[in-house]
């Protein structure tokens, strides 16, 4: 199979999983969404928690010393959290949700809602970052480039499919314009992987996995109606995270 394979499987299986989703969605009450929805939440939650878990990685802490990698992944939220405030990556990604969605109800020819706008707008954001923030995702496309195969990106795959079913239940269209979100970030990481080989020792994809875990828990408190945190802004620190570990290796 030719590198690329996972992700357009995985395209394909959350625009199917939005489709079930929405026609299941109009046949369920409110609550009854609400409820599939503070299901996905304790769901991410718990892939957060497995995710942070890489904190206790023995190769990491080889690498930077036993206390350095809760310093590091603290750093990486700082500093990741001020570019991405300065970028406005968080207002972009609603911005570009807004526009697409607009874009999407004039050609259908249909009158915009502010209710509808923010929920498209909520599911565009939320699931975006559910998919495309998580090991699978770096792993597998990157895998994928090196030519070892798309077998995790097709795990990711299954998974996404039946979250955007749970997503697009309550949240609706907008879920599946997070297959755009998925097509630049694991195609672009595809890529990294085909040019630039095995660019993650154990300890950097340590530091990027607990990263974001604690971003993912982020998205969970979201979906719980807890707080509304920016997690849009915190991505930056997916960058910051391997690059902190590679200076304390380096001054070590």
């Amino acid at each position: 199979m030719f590198p690329g394979v996972g992700t357009l499987v995985n395209i394909a299986t959350v625009l199917v999983g939005t489709v079930i989703g929405v026609l299941v969605g109009h046949r369920l009450a409110q609550r009854t969404r609400d409820v599939v929805t503070d299901g996905l939440g304790l769901v991410t939650l718990l892939i957060a928690a497995v995710s942070a878990a890489s904190i206790a990685d023995p190769a990491w802490a080889d690498a930077v010393g036993d206390s350095a990698p809760m310093l590091i992944v603290l750093g990486s939220l700082l500093l990741g959290g001020i570019i991405g405030s300065l970028l406005g990556i968080e207002e972009g990604l609603e911005r570009f949700g807004a526009w697409l969605q607009h874009r999407l109800r004039s050609r259908a020819g249909g009158r915009e809602d502010s209710a509808d706008r923010q929920r498209f707008i909520e599911g565009f954001v939320s699931s975006s970052l559910v998919f495309c923030v998580g090991p699978l995702t770096v792993l597998g496309s990157i895998n994928d480039g090196l030519g070892n195969g798309a077998d995790q990106l097709f795990l990711k795959a299954a998974l996404d499919g039946f979250a955007a079913i749970a997503f697009a239940a309550s949240l609706g269209w907008g879920v599946g314009a997070s297959a755009i979100a998925i097509f630049f970030v694991q195609g672009s990481l595809t890529v990294l992987g085909a040019v630039l080989g095995d660019v993650l020792p154990d300890a950097h994809l340590a530091a990027l996995t607990t990263t974001g875990g604690l971003m993912l828990v982020g998205v969970g408190l979201r979906l719980l109606r807890i707080k509304q945190l920016p997690v849009g802004d915190l991505l930056p620190a997916l960058l910051v995270a391997p690059l902190l570990t590679a200076a304390v290796i380096a001054v070590r």
